[in-house]
């Protein structure tokens, strides 16, 4: 037989007081005096009684819960993002609810309906085109957020942005220096603010050197193709890539899942890496380190961009706004990584 679980008016029998009072007791709000907390306080150790902390939220509208919502969990880029935010949050006394959903989804109003319902405190949105359908939405729902990864803009309180367009330099200028002489870009979609710098990053690169080259046209050095960030676009653009202009010798890649898809396309297509083509990708994701030849990247700090934008978020709940605990945040700037797969480039030719 299954145990009667103890109630509010369970503890306030026992306790020889009102609902109301040991309601008062719980949520901290009026006057007890000090005898019926105490009375209170030892009736529901005797019981055993834990208040429902979800209905205590609900009734206050406040649950102490934050809504992580992202595009694709098996992107290896979120699990480590989803661990930082998880630990910094628990450390403050907040749980998360990952929502998994599609760009689509969030220009629905039923999705943002849904999220209102569920008494979320507030959230972090990574990795989505917003249209102004979709900031709209966010606005009428009042509820504290911020912004990361491709969903971000630029550094602000509202949104937690690193320099793509020097991470892009970086990478192409790694492969100059390695001697790559035709270097080609497969970039994420130009929607997102990151793509779009990241491609910038490339462009102005190739042109700069080809302008020094005295190439006539130099406009014409650059070779871009869009992905859309997932690791079979980065194999089907670079086999088009490869029968398109078989001379490319150096392919800077968008995102890591891309030049992991970038990788294997070279090798069913029989082209050694990095003896005859260097790739590079972007973000730092622990997969490029698995796979042979280890691929060079431009590192982005993941968990720290999960500490930072947890912070920040609990502060805009908490309505801390000119707090200085950020400047003992960690420090967010992206670096080069090189390894093999661009290291090795021409040797043994």
């Amino acid at each position: 037989m299954r145990e009667k679980q103890t109630t509010i008016r369970d503890v306030a029998r026992e306790a020889g007081v009102s609902v109301a009072t040991v309601s008062r007791y719980l949520n901290n709000n009026g006057y007890i005096s000090q005898k019926s907390e105490k009375k209170i306080r030892e009736v529901m150790e005797r019981l055993n009684y834990y208040p429902n902390e979800i209905a205590r939220g609900l009734a206050k509208k406040k649950t102490r819960t934050i809504a992580l919502i992202i595009p694709d969990i098996t992107n290896p880029f979120f699990p480590e993002l989803v661990v930082a935010i998880e630990e910094v949050a628990k450390s403050k006394g907040y749980s998360i609810i990952l929502v998994n959903t599609q760009a689509e989804d969030m220009d629905d109003n039923h999705f943002w309906k849904q999220l209102q319902k569920r008494y979320v405190d507030g959230f972090i949105l990574a990795s989505f085109d917003l249209s102004e359908k979709v900031l709209k939405a966010i606005e009428k729902l009042k509820i504290p957020f911020v912004r990361i990864d491709r969903a971000a803009e630029n550094n602000t309180f509202d949104s937690i942005g690193l320099d793509n367009y020097k991470g892009a330099k970086l990478a192409v200028e790694h492969l100059i220096e390695v001697g790559c002489k035709k270097i080609a870009h497969i970039s994420g979609p130009k929607s997102f603010l990151l793509s779009s710098e990241r491609k910038r990053g490339y462009v102005e690169t190739v042109t700069d050197r080809a302008i020094r080259a005295g190439i006539a046209s130099p406009e014409d050095a650059a070779i871009v193709y869009e992905g859309d960030f997932t690791l079979e676009s980065g194999k089907l653009l670079t086999q088009i890539l490869m029968n398109q202009h078989k001379d490319v010798d150096g392919i800077f890649l968008g995102n890591d899942l891309m030049a992991i898809g970038c990788l294997k396309a070279l090798k069913l297509m029989g082209y050694q890496v990095p003896k005859e083509v260097a790739i590079i990708g972007f973000d730092g994701i622990k997969l490029t380190e698995m796979v042979e030849p280890e691929i060079s990247t431009v590192e982005q700090p993941i968990y720290d961009i999960g500490v930072v934008a947890t912070n920040k978020l609990i502060r805009k709940i908490e309505g801390i706004e000119d707090d200085q605990s950020f400047l003992n945040e960690p420090s967010l700037d992206i670096r080069l990584v090189t390894r093999q797969s661009t290291l090795g480039f021409g040797k043994y030719r």
